[in-house]
């Protein structure tokens, strides 16, 4: 007698507004296809006044667990049954687990962000500079904080919004975090180690938009990161380049947390090198 075969898949997505640039589905599925699962990974536009009837949706269909991007990470959280610890201490949320019919988010960002870095340099000791205050600045911020760096600087055009995240992370941490205002061509000081752009400036279609960043200041041996994955090399990360920088694209961040999301969804562990070589054939293409 032949074996029953099932044609049900597993289901897993994001959910962002907008969310057509993103390209996390990219490096999701053929990890899946590597790893032998009949999963999918959903792109889904889900306006920001709908998102809890897409997580009651999503609960309903049995979704093994989904991500949130722009603008969901912190509204998500009131459509939740639990936070993990990283969720609770960030105060946003980008990965959610279906496990024993609870609803379970977590934060990947930051843990993602910070394997990129430890790729270059210990993160114990760092001073750094980030620009932006939302969700992805909170998960970079809070998890280079715990991570081991020693001053932290957010820098955010909104001064209201900049300050209660510096408060933020300092309270979380104990990891002294300074406001800066966001006015002019932001100069990063000799003493930075870390320039991060946690913004959406330069996100596809907008690819030449410019991080109002004063490029004079970079040196070599300056870490600069962007976390824009769509294009990765973004204006910022060609100009740091041309400076001596050290770079870090949206592609490793993406990656890293990536496999993280993976991991806590199917329990099993994909391979980082297929979910990157995925995402630089789509963006060479």
């Amino acid at each position: 007698m032949s074996t029953p075969r099932s044609f049900k898949q597993e289901l897993v997505g994001v959910f962002g507004y907008p969310v057509a640039e993103n390209p996390t589905q990219a490096m999701i599925e053929p990890a899946f296809a590597d790893m032998g699962l009949a999963w999918r990974y959903l792109t889904v536009e889900v306006h920001p006044d709908r998102l809890g009837d897409a997580v009651r949706g999503a609960r309903a269909m049995g979704w093994r667990g989904f991500n949130c991007t722009i603008p969901h990470k912190i509204k998500v959280i009131e459509f939740l049954d639990e936070l993990s610890p990283a969720a609770k201490a960030i105060g946003a949320v980008n990965c959610v687990i279906h496990r024993d019919g609870k609803l379970i988010g977590d934060n990947t960002d930051g843990k993602g962000f910070v394997t990129s870095v430890s790729e270059v340099r210990d993160p114990k000791g760092l001073s750094a500079l980030i620009l932006g205050a939302g969700g992805a600045a909170r998960a970079i911020a809070v998890e280079l904080a715990l991570a081991g760096a020693s001053r932290l600087t957010i820098v955010n055009r909104t001064a209201k919004t900049g300050e209660a995240l510096a408060a933020h992370v300092t309270q979380q941490t104990g990891v002294p975090t300074d406001f800066q205002p966001w006015t002019g061509d932001v100069a990063v000081p000799s003493t930075t180690d870390l320039l991060v752009n946690a913004t959406s400036i330069g996100l596809f279609p907008d690819v030449d938009a410019r991080v109002a960043v004063d490029v004079t200041s970079f040196r070599p041996g300056l870490i600069v990161s962007d976390v824009i994955p769509n294009p990765p090399r973004t204006r910022l990360i060609r100009d740091a380049e041309s400076r001596g920088c050290v770079v870090l694209d949206g592609l490793g961040m993406l990656v890293n947390q990536g496999v993280i999301g993976i991991r806590l969804w199917t329990g099993q562990e994909p391979k980082p090198e297929v979910m990157r070589q995925a995402l630089e054939d789509v963006f060479s293409a």
